[in-house]
């Protein structure tokens, strides 16, 4: 396999699992068909900027705030009318035009139980990995998009 292909991988699953060491981030490349040495899965960390922190589960490597992240975050709050949702998705209202830098915000901003996005002018649709996320991607955009976290 390629490297671009295996840095996106390490990037996914960096963003969306828990990993705590380089042999348990192997074990999942392995998985998706990546077979890469100790060597070479550290040059690929080093490359992508992968750092540690200690949560309530211990230590997990993180990516590094992403830049695209940081220049939408004071513009996306401002930009939200309303978050909405039934059982099976999520419907976010904006001011006129701003659908599309919200969407952009969450997309940039993966979350494990967000399958992706759709922006129309005003309405923003987000679509949770499952019906039993939904009310957690209601609460997480709240919290991201109008509280700011």
């Amino acid at each position: 396999m390629n490297k671009p292909g295996r840095m996106y991988a390490i990037r996914e699953i960096i963003s969306t699992l828990p990993v705590r060491n380089q042999e348990e981030l192997r074990r999942h490349l392995g998985k998706r068909g990546f077979r890469v040495t100790q060597a070479t899965l550290s040059r690929d960390m080093r490359d992508l900027g992968v750092g540690k922190v200690s949560s309530g589960e211990g230590i997990r490597y993180v990516l590094p705030a992403d830049a695209e992240v940081q220049a939408l975050r004071p513009i996306v709050g401002a930009e939200v009318v309303s978050i909405t949702a039934n059982e099976t998705m999520v419907i976010v209202k904006t001011l006129p035009g701003c659908a599309g830098t919200v969407g952009e915000f969450i997309d940039v901003k993966p979350h494990p139980d967000i399958i992706g996005t759709v922006a129309g002018d005003n309405t923003l649709l987000v679509v949770p990995s499952s019906v039993k996320k939904t009310r957690e991607v209601l609460g997480y955009l709240k919290l991201t998009l109008i509280e700011g976290r």
